[in-house]
């Protein structure tokens, strides 16, 4: 039914963000309390307006697009065709005289709207997975298998992770592994993948950045990097064109979190006299993913044989005058399977 894609023009940025999530439309449709019609929002007008400073909490009629192409009822089908083919429209509301939404029409079945130009083309850049951790976290599991090779339904988390990014058309994947690596070879030995798959052997743990630096002078352009415990349902392509548009050297992924303090907060001074306190706070953080593209360029500042993290790496890209931005994400979007409880949520969320 197209009432879950209406949202009150007064509700939080937050909720229509998971609200958003729910519809899998990818869009949602502003009204008025008394229905009428006041733009549209999508995730990456709240992507836009997260990166511009905009606070969760502020309202969705501050941020949705407030010309959103609509139609009345008793509009020409061969009209609207041509429209939503013109501009790939993939849903349009039918307002009333009064500018209610009655309908939503959606081009499944209705109009061949086209595919996206950017799902079309390949996504023509490697993928690096740090697949080299031990994984102590996910003890007792990580004692017989390293964690790439934990299972996420009936596949491993590596396969899934690539797989993902297979879809998008790369065929270039870098595996840069140590703990237990002739076991995820003799895995995908095993597997025979269609895509290639290149080993970065690390001769001793080297963090999440240091075995970076044998791929120094060996790849061009960009690159993606990725952990082996991360997997993260975002549009790859939006992603990439916001680093090449905002010329980035590096892009982090980031994923909104919210939390509910469930108690008074208490602020006090030296000699122990309460001097505020705030009844159940909210607080929204951007979160590190551990999913980043990169300038190649980027890989020459890696010292050499050293432990070095991807986090050492952004702070030497920022002193030298290098450009760091972030991409944000949904909190739904990104699963994490790098500790129990996460791992188990993870499941949940994916049987759910």
């Amino acid at each position: 039914m197209f009432e879950s894609l209406l949202i009150d023009e007064q509700h939080r940025v937050l909720e229509a963000l998971h609200q958003l999530e729910e519809t899998r439309r990818k869009i949602l449709y502003v009204i008025t309390e008394d229905g009428r019609l006041v733009g549209t929002l999508t995730d990456g007008d709240v992507r836009r307006w997260i990166l511009g400073g905009g606070k969760l909490d502020g309202v969705v009629g501050a941020v949705c697009n407030r010309c959103p192409y609509s139609v009345e009822a008793g509009y020409r089908l061969d009209d609207l065709k041509r429209v939503m083919t013109e501009r790939k429209i993939t849903s349009v509301p039918v307002l009333d005289d009064a500018g209610r939404v009655v309908d939503v029409l959606f081009g499944d079945g209705l109009v061949e709207v086209g595919s996206d130009s950017r799902q079309e083309a390949l996504l023509g850049m490697p993928v690096v997975v740090m697949a080299g951790g031990k994984g102590t976290r996910l003890a007792p599991f990580t004692s017989v298998l390293p964690k790439p090779l934990i299972p996420i339904g009936d596949k491993t988390a590596i396969e899934v992770i690539i797989e993902s990014f297979a879809a998008c058309g790369v065929d270039d994947f870098y595996l840069s592994v140590n703990y237990k690596s002739k076991l995820i070879q003799a895995y995908f030995e095993e597997l025979a993948p269609s895509y290639r798959l290149h080993y970065v052997h690390e001769d001793k743990p080297l963090g999440t950045g240091g075995g970076l630096r044998t791929l120094a002078g060996r790849l061009e352009g960009d690159l993606i990097v990725t952990n082996c415990d991360v997997i993260i349902k975002a549009d790859y392509h939006d992603l990439v064109d916001h680093h090449v548009r905002e010329n980035n050297d590096i892009t982090m992924v980031v994923s909104l979190r919210h939390y509910d303090i469930p108690y008074g907060i208490c602020d006090i001074v030296d000699n122990g006299q309460l001097c505020a306190m705030r009844e159940k706070p909210q607080y929204h953080f951007l979160v590190n993913t551990g999913l980043y593209v990169l300038k190649s360029s980027v890989l020459e500042m890696i010292p050499e044989d050293q432990f070095y993290h991807l986090t050492e790496l952004i702070d030497d890209v920022k002193r030298h005058g290098g450009r760091v931005g972030v991409y944000p994400i949904s909190d739904k979007a990104w699963l994490d399977t790098g500790e129990w409880q996460q791992y188990c949520d993870t499941m949940a969320q994916l049987r759910s």
